[in-house]
């Protein structure tokens, strides 16, 4: 069903490879120091939730073909795999993924943090598998998880992604590549030093630190770009393995490019970032929609109680991972309606939610990537302005030519 179309750009160079496994110590100076391409990332995932199996499903299995540390791979049905990383461990792959194995074929599930990432899921599919890989597929257009696609191209493998795919990693990324870093972070630097509060400051530095390792990564990165678009007004659509049969849909929420891959057989779904497991959700995007992805999540929430999820970060989940996330919007949201009728500004109310005693080991990302763009963006959907001082203006839109 998939057909064989020639690579779109070189695979990444060896040594980009290199530089994205290797990483320093963290330390609050290493955080804000812009020659450290992983201090922040290191600080964050030490706070990510470690992969881990349902107990008492059958179809988890409970030993890994393969651990690396940095990702592992598991069963998590007949011929379906999940790629779980571990940041802590390593930066190769950051996000999670997998894929399915029928009788004809093979479909991976990401492009990952790095061609390195990428190469090793390939290796994982090897140790169970020979049939022909007939795609790849990104679940949407974030540098975690298509940075690697350097690997798919240098192999001939078809990439499969949401039509705004690569139209959004040119503008956001593409357009990071040889830009001045001075210039680009520098509104970022000025939002920090400008903040009016401790806190305030301390969300700002947070997220300077982030989008200079993401700009550290871009621009030791050779881009590829799926070329095999997936037109959402034409899904859901079903992809023959041989004996398999995956499901490709799309939902609105994360970033205005996200794909899911079901296989209600088995009742397993590959959820991307529409799921983190054991994390708060990450609204950053310009085209993230808060009520969009409620709602997604709401038609998660109604598949079988005995769906086993893989998300986008975080360890392998059923339905109390579901409710969890959703759970999670439902407090920022009651934490922001307070602020909001109390004529707080959404600027302000950005960096005020406090996490209750029972989500403390539920991890944030980036605050500014975070929880600030899900305040704001709900007040928008509300109805008020968010001015100047926005979190969309803190985030990639300083980097773009």
């Amino acid at each position: 069903m998939i057909d064989s179309i020639g690579k779109s750009c070189e695979a990444v160079d060896a040594g980009s490879e290199r530089s994205l496994v290797n990483s320093l110590p963290f330390s609050r100076r290493s955080f804000l120091a812009k020659t450290s391409c992983f201090g922040a990332f290191y600080a964050i995932a030490r706070m990510i939730p470690l992969p881990a199996e349902l107990a008492g499903d059958s179809r988890v299995s409970q030993t890994p073909i393969v651990d690396k540390g940095f990702a592992s791979v598991r069963r998590v049905g007949e011929g379906l795999y999940a790629t779980i990383s571990d940041p802590s461990k390593g930066f190769q792959t950051l996000c999670n993924g997998g894929f399915l194995v029928g009788k004809d074929g093979a479909l991976m599930i990401e492009g990952f943090g790095s061609a390195a990432g990428a190469a090793f899921q390939m290796d994982a599919l090897r140790m169970v598998s020979q049939v022909p890989v007939k795609g790849a597929l990104d679940t949407h257009y974030h540098f975690d998880h298509s940075m690697g696609n350097g690997f798919y191209a240098g192999n001939g493998t078809p990439l499969w992604a949401h039509a705004n795919t690569a139209k959004r990693i040119v503008e956001s990324y593409g357009a990071m590549q040889g830009a001045d870093k001075a210039v680009a972070l520098a509104p970022l630097e000025k939002a920090t030093k400008d903040s009016k509060t401790e806190l305030a400051r301390k969300h700002r530095e947070e997220n300077l630190g982030m989008v200079t390792n993401i700009f550290n990564i871009v621009n030791g990165t050779v881009l590829a770009l799926p070329n095999h678009p997936i037109d959402p007004a034409k899904l859901p659509m079903k992809m023959d393995l041989g004996g398999l049969t995956a499901v490709i849909e799309s939902y609105p929420g994360h970033s205005g490019t996200d794909i899911i891959v079901r296989v209600p057989e088995q009742n397993v779904v590959y959820t991307g970032d529409l799921l983190f497991s054991g994390l708060y959700p990450v609204c950053f995007d310009t085209q993230a929609t808060v009520s969009g992805w409620r709602q997604t999540l709401k038609t998660f929430a109604s598949w079988d109680k005995d769906t086993v999820f893989v998300p986008g970060h975080g360890p392998v989940c059923d339905q109390e991972g579901v409710a969890l996330f959703r759970a999670l919007f439902d407090d920022i949201e009651g934490q922001a309606q307070k602020m909001y009728k109390a004529g707080v500004p959404a600027a302000e109310a950005a960096d005020l939610y406090v996490v209750p005693e029972k989500y403390k080991n539920v991890s944030i990302f980036v605050w500014d990537f975070s929880i600030a763009p899900t305040i704001t963006k709900m007040y928008a959907e509300w109805g008020a302005k968010q001015g100047s001082g926005d979190v969309a203006s803190r985030q990639f839109g300083s980097v773009r030519r």
